[in-house]
C-alpha cells in the first residue's frame, strides 16, 4: 500500500471527486496541504485578499455550473472565521462549497495556543457538517464523507479543519482506489405525481413557483417542458429565475414584496393552486401568509423532507429532488387527457404585457431605472449577472431580463455585502468564455473592494456596473418609517478628488490602483457606450472592469409588506408594454 502523509491523500481526493479549482490564502497551519498541493500539481489555486473573499469566490465557482464544488482554503484561528460568513450564504442557499483549515496540533487544542479556535462548533450551525480530523487515518474517509453529504438531499455547505500535525501524519493510501461515496435522492412515487396532476387538473388558474432547487438539480428544461406540455404558467423565484426564460410566453412573472414584477403579483393573486418545485416559501416572496395563501390551494415538492411545512401547510407535500419529480411528473402527464390552459395563460401574458414599469428617463443625475434599460440593450442573453443586496439588486431583478440558469447567480436569503465582486471572479474562473457583469450599490462594492487585485493578478475578466447613490439605499428608504435619514449617507466631499462632485469614495481611482480598469458616466446618453467600451476593455486587458454610474441621491424603489400592496413611486409607463 502506497503511504503518504495525510494532506497528500486529501489533494488526491479532491482530484478524484472532480475538483480542479481552489480559491484561498496559505498560512503556517496550512502549509502541509498546500505543499502536498504544489508537489500534486493538478489543482489550480486563486490566491484572494481576504479569507471571506475566498469564500464567496467558491460559491460563485459552485452556482456557475451543474456539478461544480468551489473548495475555499485558510489557515487556523481568524480564517476560519474569516469564512463563517461565506459558509452562512451557501447554507442558506443550499450552495455546496467545501471549506478547508489548518489547525493547531491536536495536543494543543486545549492550551489556547496561538490562532487555535474551535472552528467545529463555530461553524456547526451554518453547515451540513463541521469536523476537526483528530486522527490522520481519518482523513481520507472525512473527505470521502463531506462531498457525499455536500451533495445529498438538500445541498450545503462542510467544513474540514485539518490539525498541523494529522496533515504531516504518514498514512496507507491509494489513491488508485479510492471511490466517492453514492448520493441519495429521494424520488416523487408514480403516485404522487398522479395525485398532483388531479390536484392540477381540478384547479382552474394554477401557477407552477419554480425555485432555485430546479437549479440545483440541473432541471430547467424538465420544468419548460412540463409548463408547455400542461399549458401552466411559470413564477420563478429570485433563486429560481432563469428556469424558464424571460421572453418566454409562460414566464409569468417574478411575485413579492421587492424583488417582483406587478405582472407577477397580480398573476399571483389570481391564481387558485399553486405548484412549488423545490422553493422554500420566503418571506419576501410571499409577504404575509394570510394574503398569500387565502383561496388557493398548495402542492410542495421539496428535496428536504422538513422543509415541506416549515413555513405553512401545504395540501399536498411531496419529498423528492426536482428533477426526479418532474421525471415522473412528464411521464405522468403525457399518458393523461390536459385541460386546455389557453384562456388563463392569455390572461397572464396580457397582465405581462400591459403591467410594467417605466425605464426610459432622461433625468441627470440618472435615474437608476435607465441603467437596467441599457444593460437589457447591451448584454444579451448569454450574460450571466451577479448581484447580492441593495436597492440595486431589487431593481435589477425588477427590470433586468434573465434567459437561462445559473444567469442570475445571487446570494438570496443572507445577502451579504461585499459577495458581489468576489462571487463574479468565482463565476468567472468557471466559466471564461462567458460574459460575466456583476451589479452592485456603492456600498456593496466597496465591501471586499480589494478582491479586484486578484482579478488583475490572475488575468480574471469580468463588468462590474456600480450604481452609486452615495448612500446606504435600502437602508434609508426602511427608516422613512422611522422618518429619520440617520448614519446611511456615504457622501463626502473627497480633497483628492473633485470630479467626484461630493459622492465621496472615488471608486475609479481606487479600482484603477488595484490594477483594473475604470469608467464613469454621469449622463443617461453615456450608459450605453460605456458599457460596450467596457466590453472591449475587458476583452484587451483581460481584468476587471468597473463601470460607475453616479445616481440620484434618493430613489424609492417599488415595494411592500403585501403582494396586494406594493408601492409604486414612479408613474406608469405612457405606452403598454413599455420599459
Amino acid at each position: 500500500m502506497p503511504r503518504m502523509t495525510a494532506a497528500r491523500a486529501a489533494v488526491e481526493i479532491l482530484r478524484r471527486e472532480g475538483i480542479t479549482h481552489m480559491f484561498g490564502l496559505p498560512g503556517a497551519a496550512i502549509n502541509p496541504f498546500y505543499s502536498a498541493m504544489r508537489d500534486q500539481g493538478e489543482l489550480k489555486h486563486v490566491l484572494a485578499r481576504h479569507v471571506e473573499g475566498a469564500s464567496h469566490m467558491a460559491e460563485g465557482y459552485t452556482r456557475a455550473k451543474a456539478g461544480n464544488i468551489g473548495v475555499c482554503i485558510g489557515t487556523s484561528g481568524p480564517a476560519g472565521t474569516d469564512m463563517i460568513t461565506g459558509m452562512y450564504s451557501a447554507s442558506a442557499d443550499s450552495i455546496p462549497i467545501l471549506c478547508i483549515t489548518g489547525q493547531a496540533p491536536v495536543a494543543k487544542l486545549h492550551k489556547e495556543d496561538f490562532q487555535a479556535v474551535d472552528i467545529q462548533a463555530i461553524a456547526a450551525p451554518v453547515t451540513k457538517w463541521a469536523v476537526t480530523v483528530m486522527e490522520a487515518a481519518q482523513v481520507p474517509g472525512t473527505f470521502q464523507k463531506a462531498f457525499q453529504l455536500m451533495r445529498s438531499g438538500r445541498p450545503g455547505p462542510v467544513l474540514v479543519d485539518l490539525p498541523l500535525d494529522v496533515q504531516l501524519t504518514e498514512i496507507d493510501f491509494d489513491p488508485d482506489l479510492y471511490e466517492p461515496l453514492p448520493v441519495a435522492t429521494p424520488r416523487a412515487s408514480r403516485a404522487q405525481a398522479e395525485k398532483v396532476l388531479q390536484l392540477l387538473a381540478e384547479a382552474e388558474r394554477p401557477l407552477i413557483v419554480a425555485g432555485g432547487g430546479v437549479i440545483n438539480a440541473d432541471a430547467a428544461e424538465l420544468l419548460v417542458e412540463f409548463a408547455e406540455l400542461t399549458g401552466i404558467p411559470v413564477v420563478p423565484t429570485l433563486m429560481g429565475w432563469g428556469t424558464i426564460p424571460d421572453d418566454h410566453p409562460l414566464m409569468a412573472g417574478m411575485v413579492g414584496l421587492q424583488t417582483s414584477q406587478r405582472y407577477g403579483n397580480a398573476t399571483m393573486l389570481e391564481s387558485d393552486l399553486v405548484l412549488g418545485i423545490g422553493n422554500r416559501w420566503a418571506n419576501r416572496h410571499t409577504g404575509g401568509l394570510d394574503t398569500y395563501t387565502k383561496g388557493r390551494t398548495f402542492i410542495h415538492i421539496d428535496v428536504e423532507p422538513t422543509q415541506i411545512g416549515r413555513v405553512f401547510a401545504p395540501d399536498l407535500g411531496v419529498v423528492s429532488d426536482a428533477r426526479a419529480a418532474l421525471e415522473v411528473l412528464l411521464e405522468v402527464a403525457r399518458a393523461q387527457q390536459l385541460p386546455d390552459r389557453s384562456r388563463w395563460s392569455g390572461e397572464c401574458g396580457e397582465r405581462k404585457r400591459t403591467l410594467q414599469r417605466r425605464t426610459d428617463f432622461e433625468n441627470i443625475p440618472i435615474k437608476p431605472q435607465r441603467v437596467y434599460q441599457e444593460m437589457n440593450t447591451v448584454f444579451g442573453p448569454d450574460t450571466r449577472y451577479v448581484s447580492t443586496i441593495g436597492l440595486s439588486q431589487i431593481q435589477a431583478a425588477q427590470m433586468l431580463h434573465v434567459y437561462k440558469p445559473r444567469h442570475w447567480i445571487n446570494a438570496g436569503q443572507a445577502g451579504p455585502l461585499g459577495w458581489t465582486g468576489p462571487a463574479a471572479l468565482g463565476v468567472a474562473v468557471a466559466d471564461p468564455d462567458a460574459t460575466v457583469v456583476a451589479l452592485s450599490g456603492d456600498y456593496d462594492f466597496q465591501f471586499l473592494i480589494e478582491e479586484l487585485a486578484v482579478g488583475a493578478q490572475f488575468n480574471i475578466p469580468y463588468i462590474h456596473v456600480v450604481v452609486n447613490n452615495a448612500y446606504l439605499g435600502l437602508i434609508r428608504q426602511a427608516q422613512r418609517m422611522f422618518d429619520m435619514d440617520f448614519c446611511v449617507q456615504l457622501a463626502f466631499e473627497n480633497i483628492n478628488s473633485e470630479e467626484v462632485g461630493g459622492y465621496g469614495v472615488d471608486h475609479v481611482k481606487v479600482a484603477e490602483g488595484l490594477g483594473c480598469k475604470a469608467l464613469r458616466v454621469f449622463e443617461p446618453d453615456g450608459i450605453q457606450p460605456a458599457l460596450e467600451e467596457a466590453r472591449k476593455l475587458m476583452a484587451e486587458f483581460e481584468v476587471p472592469v468597473i463601470v460607475e454610474v453616479i445616481l440620484e441621491r434618493i430613489t424609492n424603489v417599488s415595494m411592500g409588506t403585501e403582494i396586494d400592496n406594493v408601492i409604486e413611486f414612479e408613474a406608469e409607463p405612457s405606452t403598454s408594454g413599455k420599459g
